[in-house]
């Protein structure tokens, strides 16, 4: 299972008018610890940002899966109940699930978010749907290296 992490970065971007202005902007990242998210936040964001940069935060993420998808403006932030049976005391269960997916504007990501929950045998309930202040989201890939510790030499 995947551990989701946001980080908040703080850095110079050029509006639409052609002016430079400070922006903090929130990522998403998969990574196995706090240091592997910093590491590859700052990876992720020297080919994006040009000058310096500051990663002001990193917390782990609620969110249980992404949905991304090639054609999608925004990322938006869905929150579905599930149903269960706690079969040891026998009473239903509600699990609250967050899930992240791209889509242009709220129809489209509900009809995406159904297409993409029609494996749940479970019960669900879709309860909210919100434009995300997620930027981007960066998904861990095969074959990237894993951060190094630092060696300390022996006395």
């Amino acid at each position: 299972m995947q551990t989701w992490f946001e980080c908040k970065a703080k850095y110079q971007k050029i509006d639409t008018n052609g002016r430079e202005r400070n922006v903090t902007e929130s990522f998403l990242l998969d990574a196995v610890s706090f240091t592997e998210a910093e590491a590859r936040i700052i990876e992720e964001l020297r080919t994006m940002v040009r000058g310096e940069f500051t990663v002001t935060d990193i917390k782990k993420s609620k969110i249980s899966e992404v949905f991304p998808f090639e054609v999608g403006e925004f990322w938006y932030r869905v929150t579905i109940n599930l149903v269960t049976i706690d079969e040891e005391q026998g009473k239903e269960k509600k699990l609250r699930t967050f899930y992240l997916i791209q889509a242009d504007d709220v129809q489209h990501a509900l009809e995406r978010m159904e297409e993409s929950l029609s494996f749940l045998v479970v019960p669900y309930v879709i309860s909210s749907i919100a434009v995300s202040n997620i930027v981007d989201v960066f998904p861990y890939k095969p074959g990237m290296a894993a951060p190094v510790a630092p060696v300390i030499p022996e006395e």
